[in-house]
């Protein structure tokens, strides 16, 4: 799909350079991949901490072995 973009020439050669990307659509493809990939990760982890995971080392070696 085209689009017009008026996109800020240092932040896209720093992307550029930071992702080893040969193009600006490789780069703004591999960044909004990355962006994607990191908000689902913080989200995630955000939803881990919201509830007490009571188990020990001991629960746990029990837990694995099917008691």
């Amino acid at each position: 799909m085209r689009t017009t973009l008026d996109i800020d020439i240092k932040l896209l050669e720093e992307a550029m350079r930071l992702t080893g990307a040969k193009s600006k659509k490789e780069t703004i493809d591999v960044s909004l991949k990355e962006l994607i990939r990191q908000r689902r990760r913080e989200r995630l982890l955000s939803r881990l901490g919201r509830f007490k995971l009571d188990l020990t080392l001991r629960k746990l070696e029990r837990l694995r072995q099917g008691e």
